[in-house]
């Protein structure tokens, strides 16, 4: 499960995902993604798509 790691100065905080949560990832996007797509049709695509990760609390 993907853990957020908080950032110390108050910036940006870090996602550390695990080889599980990134194999789902990828397994979401060619679910998700038709094959014929483009670089920017995939961009324009993926605007439209929410992706969750679950994180481990």
């Amino acid at each position: 499960m993907a853990r957020i790691i908080e950032s110390t100065d108050g910036g940006r905080r870090i996602i550390k995902m695990t080889t599980e949560d990134i194999i789902s990832i990828v397994q979401d996007y060619q679910r998700i993604v038709p094959r014929s797509l483009d670089c920017k049709e995939v961009r324009n695509y993926l605007n439209d798509v929410v992706i969750y990760i679950p994180e481990d609390v």
